[in-house]
């Protein structure tokens, strides 16, 4: 039955539910003061649900007594593994439906198909969450920090994701976005020493917030948002410049991709007879291309860096020069964050992991039709990303 110190002692069939009769044959303790002088009291038959035996219930009968320690003079009924006191369920069978419930079989689906109650379902599911958040509760901080924020809830606003890069897993999730709402969270953190590098999107919230409370971290833009935040800029630009062309979806296509995606000559010669019509437009297109190439540089020694870094600030200055106001915006961004663009180059981590796990979460919200309470939503985030 994967129940120890238990012994079948007889099955018989009551409609499409097994009954199996099983009687206790371990040691017999007392669980105040672990004597075995008892003296029985009486007895009494236990029903306890199990695990399904193919597409049959399964109902244990269990004979239980009551005994007396002669060295304590307390009283108890007997205690079986696998069984917790007061419980007409074993715990097998508890798991049993908490997995099934984890692996995408709704409530009502399980309901119907064990013959138990809704809210047992949720119930028990959220004990095994918790006994597995057990596990990882006191995680120390990650080496790789990766923070970003996604939506939670229209009553509650945004949710702020700490994962862990170096291990692909999430670390925690902290309701807010905001220096306020997060500063009582990482004042009692743990372990914030540990964290060297943090990645991150252009935000300049959780800058000032990774620089309060992470001293000892190195703080890395983020690739995707920084070469996003580019194209963003020169897409206005180009608008600004030519509100016809900009609206023709073929060459928005054309003009937002980096050269080497140009998929067929077709596709390219289509970009440069409309680029010779306009040559102040080539001249930014040809800018971007360039700036986009010095961005996308990885895994990086010192010496290239600093030839990188002597290009991307010779970059910027031309930007914050230029007379049109996206490119001027956009030059004064990246100045602004310089030393953590140019850590790109050096370090390999970036947070598309945080990225994947927000659609992971995006999933198990639309599986539990959306979470009112942030703490049940928190516990399930932290076992099934971790």
């Amino acid at each position: 039955m994967g129940l120890p110190d238990l012994e079948v002692t007889g099955i018989c069939y009551r409609g499409r539910t097994v009954c199996v009769s099983v009687r206790y044959i371990g040691i017999r303790r007392c669980p105040f003061c672990d004597g075995q002088n008892l003296r029985d009291r009486g007895r009494r038959v236990r029903r306890v649900r199990h695990e399904s035996i193919g597409d049959r219930h399964c109902e244990l009968e269990i004979e239980s007594r009551k005994w007396l320690c002669r060295g304590c003079g307390k009283s108890f009924w007997q205690r079986f593994p696998g069984i917790l006191p007061g419980k007409r369920s074993s715990e097998p069978f508890r798991r049993s439906v908490a997995n099934q419930h984890r692996d995408g079989i709704n409530r009502s689906c399980l309901s119907k198909r064990e013959k138990i109650g809704s809210a047992t379902v949720g119930r028990w599911f959220h004990d095994c969450l918790g006994r597995l958040l057990c596990e990882v509760k006191n995680a120390p901080c990650p080496r790789v920090l990766g923070i970003d924020e996604h939506f939670f809830s229209r009553k509650d606003g945004y949710a702020t994701t700490l994962c862990d890069l170096g291990k692909n897993k999430v670390y925690d999730v902290v309701l807010g976005r905001s220096e306020a709402s997060l500063e009582g969270y990482l004042t009692r953190l743990k372990g914030k020493d540990l964290v060297e590098v943090v990645c991150m999107d252009l935000s300049s919230t959780y800058r000032a917030i990774v620089k309060k409370h992470f001293p000892k971290a190195k703080i890395v833009a983020d690739r995707f948002h920084v070469i996003r935040l580019v194209n963003h800029h020169f897409l206005a630009t180009w608008k600004m410049l030519d509100p016809v062309g900009g609206k023709s979806r073929g060459l928005l296509s054309l003009m937002r991709r980096h050269r080497a995606n140009l998929k067929s000559p077709e596709q390219a010669d289509r970009l440069e007879a409309y680029l010779r019509e306009m040559p102040v437009l080539k001249l930014i297109y040809d800018f971007k291309q360039d700036l986009c190439r010095i961005l996308l540089h990885k895994h990086c020694k010192a010496y290239k860096c600093r030839e990188l870094a002597r290009q991307f600030l010779k970059a910027v200055d031309e930007l914050v020069d230029s007379k049109l106001e996206p490119l001027v915006t956009l030059g004064e961004t990246l100045r602004s964050w310089q030393e953590e663009i140019a850590r790109m180059w050096r370090f390999t981590k970036n947070n598309g992991i945080t990225e994947g796990f927000h659609n992971k979460m995006e999933s198990l919200s639309r599986q539990a039709y959306g979470f009112r309470n942030f703490e049940n939503y928190r516990l399930r985030v932290r076992v099934m990303c971790s």
